[in-house]
């Protein structure tokens, strides 16, 4: 007797258990074997670190490990003279981190490499990794971040957000940034904002991954109506660890307080027609090609309106620029706690 034929969308959906059965022991295989590799340099870091450290071998004898181990095991890789030197010092930058050890066993050997050998403090450390975990970058996006200075500017730059969105979403400053990075666009400098939006539409996935893992794509020029009048939103998003629509404006040119008005109209109009019973209420983001701190800080006091002000730049920043400042915040820092 044969099977009765059924439509092949309605036959996925029957397999679609099995399908995710198999995707998810497949990622847990992969995470095992990824756990293991990372224990096993950890400990091979801890050995060679023990024996220079008691004088039991000088540099000369990783060499003849090297070669010992290429002889021995051909097939085994990444035990080069480099890279054996490059796990002991992956040991010996963690090993008294209690708090920050377990997270590398979370990365790749090449995550941990680009984190450990390209940060210059432990709390940069620290934030690359969390980052890296929680966003899921790629190697190249976490590369990416490092030439952006995302740890300088999440430090010296903190995201300009009004007080109502302080109270009704503070998870939410952990979130938002001051400055989105768009290099990737490729704009010109006299770029209009039909060219933003465009180019932002067309390389959707880099912006995404800009702004965050839990940010949704909802709409473009997002249709709101008032009234007997029409309105069209620039960009809507859905944030998912927020649980709120997250509304944006685009503007090419310096912050103007008047600007501010409109996205408050925006967001009261997706409160009342658009958001769900279990939501919670829209914050809006208006992201301007630059922006004086004054004036934002001026225009943000008095909002009622849950939103924040960034920049959208079109290069990436001076890095060299950024680590002076974090240098001078910290040491402004330390000077504050020696007065208290």
């Amino acid at each position: 007797m044969t099977a009765p034929d059924v439509p092949g969308n309605i036959i996925d959906d029957r397999f679609n258990e099995v399908l995710a059965l198999i995707h998810s022991a497949k990622q847990q295989a992969i995470q095992a074997v990824n756990t293991q590799l990372i224990e096993l340099y950890w400990q091979v870091g801890a050995y060679i670190s023990r024996k220079l450290e008691r004088a039991e071998w000088g540099d000369s004898v990783v060499n003849q490990l090297a070669e010992h181990l290429a002889q021995t095991q051909p097939g085994l890789r990444g035990f080069t003279r480099p890279n054996l030197f490059r796990m002991r010092q992956f040991y010996e930058i963690y090993r008294g981190d209690e708090k920050v050890s377990p997270l590398v066993r979370q990365l790749s050997w090449t995550h941990n490499l680009v984190i450990f050998s390209q940060s210059k403090l432990p709390e940069e450390r620290e934030f690359y990794l969390r980052m890296s975990i929680q966003e899921k970058w790629s190697k190249r996006e976490l590369e990416r971040q490092f030439k952006a200075a995302l740890f300088e500017r999440s430090v010296t730059q903190p995201a300009k957000v009004s007080a109502a969105l302080r109270q009704t979403h503070p998870a939410a400053l952990e979130i938002f940034r001051d400055a989105y990075m768009v290099e990737f666009l490729d704009l010109p400098g006299g770029h209009a904002e039909t060219d933003l939006h465009k180019g932002l539409m067309a390389r959707l996935k880099e912006f995404l991954s800009e702004l965050g893992r839990d940010f949704c794509f909802v709409g473009s020029e997002y249709p709101l109506q008032v009234g007997g009048c029409d309105f069209a939103l620039d960009l809507l998003f859905f944030h998912r660890g927020l649980n709120c629509l997250v509304a944006i404006e685009l503007k090419v040119g310096r912050f103007k307080p008047e600007y501010l008005g409109k996205l408050n109209f925006y967001l009261e109009a997706l409160d009342r027609n658009e958001r769900k019973a279990h939501e919670n209420p829209a914050i809006g983001v208006l992201l301007c090609a630059s922006k004086d701190d004054e004036v934002v800080e001026y225009s943000l006091n008095r909002s009622l309106s849950p939103a924040l002000i960034a920049e959208y730049q079109v290069q990436l920043p001076d890095k060299q620029l950024l680590q002076a400042k974090l240098h001078e915040f910290y040491a402004l820092n330390i000077v504050q706690a020696e007065e208290c």
